[in-house]
């Protein structure tokens, strides 16, 4: 999986928000592991976001909070980010097809 995702990287068809390395690296105990993951991340940069970015993401989190669904700062982040540039999100997380209820995302799931 993460020498598919490091292909794609290196081909320009896969982006990472910051954000999403934070969330991937953060709680990895074993050095080893973390040191192997954080390099296979190496191959993406960081998109830079602005701060529509952010206002976006709120105005998400607003729309699905209004319809009882509550997620996190990060994942409406990566909502935002990703149908203002009109990508799919590549995720096993399964919080992001109840978000897809109530937002325009595409999603490219694991699962």
């Amino acid at each position: 999986m993460c020498r598919v995702l490091e292909e794609a990287a290196h081909g320009g068809r896969a982006q990472l928000l910051g954000i999403v390395r934070l969330e991937v690296l953060s709680g990895i105990r074993d050095r080893a592991q973390y040191e192997r993951l954080r390099s296979y991340l190496s191959a993406f940069d960081d998109i830079p976001l602005a701060t529509h970015d952010y206002e976006d993401a709120a105005a998400m989190s607003n729309t699905c909070r209004a319809a009882g669904i509550v997620g996190t700062t990060a994942d409406f982040l990566i909502c935002a980010v990703a149908v203002r540039r009109d990508w799919e999100i590549f995720t096993a997380d399964r919080d992001f097809e109840q978000y897809g209820k109530h937002l325009p995302l595409r999603l490219l799931g694991l699962a």
